[in-house]
């Protein structure tokens, strides 16, 4: 049994998980992955929402890697984290996490780059953006719309500046009147990483029928949780300690699908060139817990289409 304090932080929560060895390791890897979401710093102020401070999770992952050289260059996040000097402890500062992250970054980026090499008459809108620097890292030509909470977007006007070309919206994906403000209808690329997971399969709906009001054309990827992965990661009281208290996941991918708006594929979450990139034992750690089959019992990256 985990005991915990009332004001138990998702850390501290984390690093009595994965000492215990009466937690299955799926479930403690389940947690800690959950805690990208989760984990804070409680000493940083009050200037946004414990949710929302969540975004430096990710921004750290990204600064890691590409101070290593993996996976992709961020100079941006090496260098928002290296100014914010935001304190993270325990497994929210675990390198497989920010291995994951880092792959996860750059297969999503990947997807764009192709599809605006595929046309150039497009936007980009990236759902939930947090402190991401993707449309600086594929140097788009297409108008870029990052798009997440308002506190989000005023921390994020700290470090990027806007133009002509690249706009930040503050928006919920469950109310699409932000979308009035895109005056561009034709053809939506959209980037909804890390998200879907706390939006129900109603509201998911709701919000790719947004897209679909408002764009003549859409293509979305996203990930999501598989429901037995949603599951796993409620299933255990510390989580409801630090306020996770609903997450949601997809039996099939064919749940959001309807007329106009269909599945196309899945693809693939930890793709070998980007595994192969690690070398020896981390290379076989994170290759035998965080890719292959037993990543897809957990995780699916679905990509769709307005047809």
């Amino acid at each position: 049994e985990v005991r915990l304090e009332e004001s138990s932080s998702c850390t501290s929560v984390l690093e009595e998980i994965m000492k215990t060895k009466t937690h299955p390791l799926w479930m403690r890897l389940v947690l800690l992955t959950r805690c990208e979401k989760t984990s804070f710093d409680k000493n940083r102020g009050n200037a946004m929402n414990n949710v929302n401070k969540t975004l430096y999770i990710p921004l750290y992952g990204k600064a890691y890697v590409s101070g290593r050289g993996l996976f992709l260059d961020d100079k941006k996040a090496e260098e928002i984290w290296g100014k914010e000097g935001f304190a993270l402890k325990g497994k929210a500062k675990s390198k497989w996490l920010a291995y994951y992250m880092g792959i996860r970054a750059a297969v999503f980026d990947d997807w764009v780059r192709a599809k605006l090499t595929a046309a150039d008459d497009c936007v980009v809108l990236h759902i939930g953006c947090g402190m991401d620097s993707r449309a600086l890292r594929l140097s788009a030509a297409a108008k870029w719309y990052d798009v997440d909470f308002l506190e989000v977007i005023e921390e994020r006007k700290k470090y990027y500046q806007e133009s002509a070309a690249y706009q930040m919206l503050a928006g919920d994906a469950r109310d699409g009147g932000w979308l009035n403000a895109i005056p561009e209808r034709k053809r939506a690329v959209v980037v909804m990483e890390g998200v879907s997971m706390y939006l129900s399969t109603e509201e998911l709906n709701g919000f790719t029928e947004s897209l679909c009001a408002h764009f003549e054309q859409v293509e979305l990827l996203m990930d999501c949780y598989t429901v037995f992965g949603a599951k796993m990661s409620k299933r255990s009281n510390p989580v409801n300690e630090v306020g996770v208290t609903q997450v949601y996941g997809i039996e099939k991918p064919e749940a959001l699908q309807r007329d106009g708006f269909l599945f196309v594929e899945e693809r693939e979450m930890t793709p070998k060139k980007y595994v192969d990139e690690l070398r020896g034992v981390e290379k076989f750690i994170f290759k035998t817990l965080y890719a292959g089959s037993f990543s897809k019992k957990l995780y699916r990256l679905y990509e769709y289409k307005k047809v």
